[in-house]
């Protein structure tokens, strides 16, 4: 900005803000940082409504309640939506302003997805809402970004790539190696325990280590990357995801350990059992597809959402299996009527019945010869219906809505790689 005072006046609906001009060209919005590279009148009227040069204000014909909002985001870094103003309109001065709705509160965000449902919009263009000016700016980068230096945007950009596979194509090409490398390992995994894989491991012993390898290289270098490039070092080591990957790694270099110490697996007796078991956890490395999925984190999501229903159902099982597996002990063993049927020998014997009929699964190993058993095995299976349904209803209606959620979520992400290719 060559003209002007040095400090500069923001006129958002008749509400004035005084800055200088270091703070606005490095402000958040992205609307007012771009001011401070005018150099031309002609310049700052594509940004901004009108200007005044003896007072070096700047005015802007928007939302005055929606910008104060949008100034505590700017100082709290916490994004909520006016009372009484429609979603969609705040969303729009969002845009205007350079925010995006990723920058909303997640409870915020969530009500703007449903508002967008309901008028049947999966998201929202420029045309859509004639956001004023020649640059609606919805970026998909955190805010923040604006004020980062060289290297903490370098550090965002690598984070973004690694932990959100739709945000670009770099972090596309980089899930799909990441996909591929999964597929390989649970291929080696499962063909390691068929009859025929120690005969074929001996006569192509080196093929078989370079692409164990190599999995675990990738997978070592992922997760050290990742972890190097996360905002929150403690938060990254407690999400389950991340533990499950250091398990599932740990093992390979255990027994790479030992094997150059002398110490054979096989031989190693509960050690050796305990690091059979977890090299097994490589199985849990499927948990890492969520991260591509649509599908696997809907359910992810569900089951966090619909904990409460979760704990519900178990407690309707719990206590009718309770309850069944005792009379059916006793109607089947306990009276000793002369027909004493040993499956029911105990309550915990029962209990493996009471479940099985309950899930309407019965194998057949298992059942009553009584009369009364008989009974009582058709009202287990009939109780068993009604009490898995009640939550099912509950679960149902937040799987769908999660669903619809993540998928305009993914259309937004999608917008954006598209955006970025054209560009």
């Amino acid at each position: 900005m060559k003209f002007g005072k040095s400090i500069c006046v923001l006129n958002v609906g008749g509400t004035r803000y005084a800055f200088t001009r270091e703070v606005i060209r490095d402000f958040p919005l992205r609307r007012v940082s771009r001011l401070h590279a005018c150099a031309t009148e002609k310049e700052v009227l594509e940004l901004c409504d009108d200007y005044d040069r003896d007072r070096n204000e700047f005015f802007f014909d928007r939302h005055a309640q929606a910008f104060v909002f949008i100034m505590l985001y700017v100082r709290s870094g916490k994004l909520r939506f006016v009372p009484g103003v429609c979603e969609l309109s705040f969303y729009t001065e969002m845009l205007y302003w350079g925010l995006e709705s990723a920058h909303l509160d997640s409870c915020c965000q969530k009500r703007l997805d449903d508002r967008m449902s309901e008028i049947g919009l999966d998201s929202l263009s420029e045309a859509d809402i004639r956001v004023s000016g020649d640059e609606s700016q919805s970026t998909s980068e955190p805010v923040q970004r604006a004020a980062l230096t060289g290297r903490a945007k370098w550090l965002e950009r690598m984070r973004k790539t690694f932990e959100e596979p739709n945000s670009s194509l770099a972090a596309q090409l980089l899930a799909s190696v990441s996909v591929i490398f999964v597929i390989v390992s649970m291929i080696m995994l499962c063909a390691s325990t068929l009859p025929d894989w120690d005969t074929a491991k001996r006569n192509t012993v080196e093929e078989h280590r370079i692409v164990e390898a190599v999995c675990i290289g990738w997978f070592t270098a992922e997760c050290i990357v990742r972890f190097l490039v996360a905002r929150d070092k403690w938060d990254f080591l407690r999400r389950p995801l991340n533990i499950i990957d250091v398990i599932a790694i740990t093992p390979y270099y255990v027994t790479m350990a030992m094997a150059r110490a002398g110490m054979p697996g096989a031989g190693l007796g509960v050690a050796g059992v305990i690091l059979r078991v977890l090299r097994m956890m490589r199985v849990f490395w499927l948990m890492k597809l969520a991260r591509h999925f649509l599908g696997l984190q809907t359910l992810g999501l569900t089951l966090r959402r619909c904990y409460r229903e979760m704990v519900m159902l178990m407690v309707f099982v719990c206590v009718a299996m309770a309850i069944y597996s005792a009379l059916a002990q006793l109607l089947e063993h306990g009276l000793d009527l002369g027909t004493q049927n040993q499956d029911y020998a105990s309550i915990p014997a029962a209990a493996w019945w009471v479940i099985i009929s309950m899930t309407t699964v019965g194998y057949g190993d298992v059942y009553p010869v009584t009369v009364g058993g008989r009974v009582l095995g058709g009202m287990c299976v009939v109780s068993g219906i009604v009490l898995l349904a009640l939550p099912i209803t509950f679960i149902y209606h937040s799987f769908v809505q999660c669903y619809h959620e993540l998928k305009l979520r993914s259309a937004r992400y999608a917008r954006s790689l598209s955006t970025e290719m054209l560009q």
